[in-house]
């Protein structure tokens, strides 16, 4: 009922009755509770047809807030979001990742507090918590599973950490699974099956499959960054393999040969950076590591058979270089039928996917109908 509301399906009483099919007296009765906690309000009468108009219900999107929290290998933007997934307050800071979950998250929730202060909120408004990092995720207990960039991590509860400071629902899922969501509920919700690749410090991927994150059967769906490049044999990458994408055309692979011959670079956006200001050696780095990068997507555009591939990360924002690589190999090597009306572009919202796919990700968790009438029985028992 409360997402008819929300969408804007059903707004009235009678509304809700006709397209639920329930007794009006029911729906009396749940529109009350909804009212009680504040999740929806009476917005006003609507046109009426004779007699007395009806009484419109509106969605109360400032009915509390989330915290989120996108990591990255070597940058992080945390947000806090109203009930319709809309920043109210964001900070952005330089952070390295391999400083462990207590310092990370110490510092996470130093500025989730001025963050709250900020917009003059409290923890009691708090209604739950994402947190996206760059490794593998189970997302059923919220611990990263031997992330190769995220040393001390293996194992560590999130969910339990802030267990201790917030009484809400914590949510932890792989960085691009959230950008993936974000950019798909933003700028592509009418596309059913969408790719999100992240090219920043490593390569990971978001797949999105009828409408919804396709994690996988232990949430490791999409970690392409690990993929082997059999003619790239002398590489070893991070994880201890030889070959993977991510060691020959991630960011941090990218900087260390630009260090090498000789251009200063040290991070992802130090490439991005050299790119945008006319450096040759990078430009031509950037397209090659959009060639390799072409040869993995084409196995995944003949896999998944994507209607959309989306390039974000660092990288993503030379989009121009990046996505002539990507395009000469992936439409080379793919199946025609795959590729008849495949579009490849770059992010829309940037280094912002992340928090809002974040805010997103929880707010469909704690308004599930199921969400709801635990939070109303909750209530009904303590009264």
């Amino acid at each position: 009922m409360l997402q008819l509301i929300r969408d804007g399906t059903a707004v009235t009483r009678a509304d809700l009755a006709r397209r639920t099919g329930l007794a009006r007296s029911t729906v009396a009765q749940r529109v009350d509770a909804l009212l009680a906690h504040k999740l929806v309000y009476e917005a006003g009468g609507s046109e009426s047809t004779g007699g007395r108009p009806p009484t419109v219900l509106a969605f109360n999107h400032e009915a509390g807030v989330v915290l989120v929290a996108d990591l990255g290998a070597t940058h992080s933007r945390l947000a806090i979001a109203d009930l319709a997934s809309e920043p109210l307050a964001e900070v952005t800071q330089d952070l390295d990742i391999a400083l462990g979950p207590e310092a990370v998250l110490d510092w996470v929730q130093d500025q989730f507090a001025t963050l709250l202060r900020k917009i003059k909120r409290s923890v009691a408004d708090v209604r739950g918590i994402g947190i996206g990092v760059p490794g593998p995720v189970a997302f059923g207990t919220g611990q990263p599973i031997s992330p190769p960039i995220m040393p001390g991590w293996d194992g560590f509860s999130l969910p339990n950490w802030f267990a201790t400071r917030y009484d809400v629902p914590v949510l932890v899922d792989n960085d691009v699974n959230l950008m993936a969501l974000g950019e798909h509920w933003t700028n592509w919700r009418g596309i059913e099956h969408l790719l999100f690749v992240k090219v920043g410090t490593g390569i990971g991927s978001g797949i999105v499959a009828g409408g919804h994150i396709h994690r996988g059967a232990q949430g490791a769906a999409g970690d392409i960054g690990h993929i082997r490049l059999h003619q790239h044999e002398d590489v070893i990458c991070r994880c201890g393999n030889i070959g993977c994408l991510e060691a020959v055309a991630g960011g941090r692979a990218l900087a260390i040969r630009l260090t090498d011959a000789g251009i200063e670079a040290s991070t992802s956006r130090d490439v991005a950076d050299l790119v945008r200001a006319g450096n040759p050696t990078a430009t031509q780095m950037v397209r090659e590591a959009g060639r390799a990068l072409g040869e993995v997507l084409a196995e995944c555009v003949n896999f998944l058979n994507p209607s959309v591939i989306v390039i974000g990360g660092d990288l993503g924002q030379v989009h121009e270089q990046l996505l002539a690589g990507i395009r000469e190999v992936t439409f080379r090597r793919s199946l025609p039928l795959a590729t008849g009306e495949l579009q490849t572009v770059a992010s829309q919202l940037g280094d912002r996917a992340g928090v809002i796919g974040g805010a997103i990700m929880l707010i469909e968790h704690i308004l599930s109908p199921a969400a709801i009438d635990a939070q109303i029985q909750q209530a009904g028992a303590a009264a």
